[in-house]
């Protein structure tokens, strides 16, 4: 039977001298200060967070979502300063409500991120095809992984099965439908942030186009335009009836009248 060290002899568990345990760092670095490549790379990230946020209502307490921001997984990671992450990733039945500087894996519970994007350029397109991809299938099991190339000219997307990605197919219009988040993917073509492009962007189960608030107050604004102008011109019409039948009868009682001072004379 093994004895206990006599040093700690006649000492109970609490006086017993603990070596500190090395825990995982938490102060990690959370920008690298790189430059998009383009406004479409710049942009479309905040456009799919926007657009996210829209399509639940503008509700953020039960997932997270992060734009450029760093994912920890691993103290070798840590070590190695490999610092990349997702240029989009969401993490659902989180605490969405909580500030965060980058996504660190221990620090929430061992959780990652349940879907991600990544913008394609040429010189990240090898590494999001390939290395990114292996990661987020092998590691992080991320259950969808979408990669959209400049102005949405390739849309390519995977779903985590038994294990392993497989493609998602698009449907006729080019979309992909994303089952973890309950929307389609496609683009559009329009401007946002002053600059004209086509963009990734989610549509509702129902094809529409999911809207930003600045978009559905437009179109709010639009809509009771058009219901004011239909108005108005009901009345106009209303007004133009009235008047015609005025003018009319007026015409039938001056005949009247007239008839009447003929057959008197």
């Amino acid at each position: 039977m093994t004895q206990a060290p006599a040093t700690t002899a006649g000492l109970t568990i609490d006086e017993m001298p603990w070596q500190d345990i090395e825990l995982p760092p938490t102060d990690l670095p959370y920008d690298d200060g790189d430059k998009m490549e383009s406004p479409w790379h710049a942009h479309n990230p905040m456009l799919l967070e926007a657009g996210y946020i829209a399509a639940r209502g503008g509700r953020r307490d039960d997932y997270y979502i992060g734009v450029n921001m760093f994912v920890y997984y691993s103290m070798r990671q840590v070590r190695n300063q490999d610092y990349k992450g997702p240029d989009v990733f969401l993490v659902k039945n989180v605490d969405g409500t909580r500030q965060r500087l980058s996504w660190i894996a221990w620090a929430e519970d061992g959780r990652y991120p349940d879907v991600i994007f990544e913008l394609l350029s040429t010189s990240t397109e090898s590494e999001d095809l390939g290395p990114k991809k292996q990661l987020y299938e092998q590691t992080f099991r991320t259950a969808e992984y979408f990669c959209v190339a400049p102005e949405v000219s390739r849309l390519l997307g995977w779903r985590l099965s038994n294990r392993h990605y497989i493609p998602i197919e698009p449907d006729e219009r080019g979309w992909l439908w994303s089952e973890e988040l309950q929307l389609w993917l496609g683009p559009w073509h329009g401007i946002h942030m002053a600059e004209e492009h086509t963009w990734l962007r989610f549509y509702h189960p129902s094809g529409e186009l999911v809207l930003l608030p600045d978009e559905a107050a437009q179109l709010r604004a639009e809509t009771e335009a058009q219901r004011a102008e239909a108005e108005r011109q009901r009345a106009e019409a209303e007004r133009q009836r009235a008047d015609d039948l005025a003018a009319r009868l007026a015409a039938l009682e001056a005949e009247l009248n007239r008839l009447k001072s003929s057959t008197g004379s």
